[in-house]
């Protein structure tokens, strides 16, 4: 094991501080990177402040980590030292269920390893991203384009391959209406992906106050979900909705927004339960799913696509210092559109 510099949540109620985290010493097929950037995704809040349960305290979030690699084991064979590389929400799975076999891991049926939180193959509790180092196996490991600065690379972990996943999974397209409900975090990722993938996409935001941001990022119609109007007007109008909000919506109404055969893929994760109206889904036999990040082969592509069309999120560097605050402002919809920390700030 070996000591790096980190920031850490004590419990669920008290600041974020300044700290240092253990890593395993390199295995034959793991590598070391050090991290340049890492995002700060709502999940991180949720997780930090115990809104999904119980967390083993003191711990290190964040799972949108790019770097570069420092060293590798002697059995690593798809990276080398000096490549940029990118890290995600797991970092291991059991590699021999059903869905693991099939190449999707993210659904591995003992549960994959998550980033942070998670028990690692030595029993201890894995430590995220907001850290100047982390060692990972090297399947679970991706290749970053040169293409895409580092610093708008991190959030493109979580983010991008959350929305990336449902919108190629459901065959988002041109002759596909596709309706983004938020534009945060993930709402603009998923407008920027969804217009490059040729679909006409629509903006489903509380307010218009974003509108001009979502018409750049691609979107050809906004719209407020405030005004009782839009459900009215927009009534049997997508073929897929994609929610990235992580509160309580009206599954009645924004169910009554497909049309024949559409689905509803909720990628937003509110604390509470998400109430859904069986009678919503006979009309139109509409769907209601969920989706969860992707697999390490689909991250990859992802990536890919992003860099070969442009398509980076929009962000916002701080320091470590002000890590505490970035998690009021995100709380507040005060960032446009994504915190990522300059780990540099930490060493």
């Amino acid at each position: 094991m070996f000591t790096v510099n980190a920031i850490a949540a004590p419990s669920a109620t008290e600041p974020l501080v300044r700290t240092t985290i253990e890593r395993r010493d390199l295995g034959p097929r793991d590598v070391l990177i050090e991290i340049r950037y890492a995002g700060i995704c709502h999940s991180d809040i949720h997780t930090v402040r115990g809104d999904w349960g119980s967390v083993p305290y003191p711990l290190t979030v964040g799972h949108e980590i790019v770097g570069r690699i420092t060293e590798v084991g002697a059995d690593v064979t798809r990276h080398a030292v000096g490549d940029r590389a990118g890290v995600g929400c797991m970092v291991n799975s059991c590699r021999e269920c059903e869905n693991c076999r099939i190449g999707n891991e993210q659904y591995c049926l003992k549960g994959n390893t998550q980033t942070y939180a998670g028990v690692d193959r030595d029993g201890t509790v894995t430590q995220g991203g907001y850290s100047t180092h982390v060692v990972v196996d090297e399947d679970f490991v991706l290749r970053v384009p040169e293409s895409i600065p580092y610093e708008a690379a991190a959030p493109m972990l979580c983010a991008g391959i959350t929305t990336y996943s449902p919108l190629a999974h459901w065959n988002a397209g041109p002759g596909k209406k596709v309706a983004v409900v938020g534009l945060g975090g993930l709402g603009h990722m998923a407008v920027k992906i969804a217009a490059a993938m040729g679909a006409e996409v629509t903006v489903l935001s509380q307010t218009l106050g974003k509108k001009d941001d979502g018409l750049r990022f691609g979107a050809e119609h906004y719209y407020a979900t405030k005004d009782p109007a839009t459900f009215e007007a927009l009534k049997n109008s997508f073929d897929l909705i994609i929610n990235t909000v992580s509160a309580p919506i009206d599954m009645a109404s924004y169910l009554g927004l497909l049309r024949l055969d559409g689905t509803l893929v909720s990628v937003g994760a509110p604390p509470e339960p998400l109430p859904v109206p069986v009678f919503a889904l006979f009309g139109n036999r509409r769907s209601f799913a969920g989706s969860s990040i992707g697999s390490i082969a689909e991250t990859q592509e992802m990536l890919d696509f992003c860099a070969e069309r442009g398509i980076a999120p929009e962000v916002e560097v701080i320091g470590a210092e002000a890590v505490n605050d970035a998690y009021e402002r995100v709380l507040a919809s005060d960032v446009r559109y994504r915190f990522v920390i300059d780990i540099d700030t930490l060493r």
